[in-house]
């Protein structure tokens, strides 16, 4: 369990630093969009790529952003289960939707679209607006962003184990309704 424990402790150091670079992605979004309007309006002069640019950081950023959040124990779940489930109970609804349903949506999601990013790379897919950018790399994005997600539920399903084996603790951030 040692060795899984490391493999997690990795893989959540790079959704870290994946977490890190999608942060700083959101300043410069705001940047680009920012200095794209004051340019359009203030010399009238305005660029597709510019925009494109825009788009495909804020692609990234959700892209990436869910294994970020699905580490950070952020991500968006149904609740209701959780208030009448025990804390153990939590640990298995967590592990059994993880293994059953995320890592396999998240598999099937890759590959399914990385023949749309391969078909945009074998032509060298460019924008058809006037000043625009390429297109297969942000294609990519797509496949990796699911593998990012689907490697970090491998990472919460490790921990989840450890956590039911009583090895290590795992911090709730869901807080029961105070009456």
């Amino acid at each position: 369990m040692r060795v899984l424990l490391a493999l997690s402790t990795a893989i959540d150091r790079l959704n870290e630093k994946v977490g890190y670079v999608c942060n700083i992605l959101v300043l410069l979004a705001v940047l680009v969009s920012a200095g794209n309007a004051m340019i359009r309006y203030a010399f009238g002069y305005s660029s597709n790529s510019w925009l494109e640019l825009q788009w495909y950081m804020f692609a990234i950023l959700v892209m990436f952003g869910a294994s970020y959040t699905f580490k950070r124990n952020e991500h968006v779940r149904v609740e209701i289960f959780y208030l009448i489930l025990s804390d153990r109970g939590r640990l298995w609804l967590d592990l059994i939707g993880t293994l059953f349903f995320l890592i396999p949506a998240c598999l099937l999601l890759s590959y399914l679209s990385w023949p749309f990013f391969m078909q945009s790379y074998a032509i060298g897919e460019v924008s058809g607006n006037a000043g625009g950018l390429v297109r297969w790399p942000i294609k990519l994005v797509i496949p990796l962003g699911f593998v990012m997600l689907a490697i970090q539920g491998i990472s919460e399903v490790i921990k989840r184990i450890a956590a039911l084996q009583g090895l290590v603790t795992i911090q709730a951030t869901y807080e029961r309704p105070t009456q």
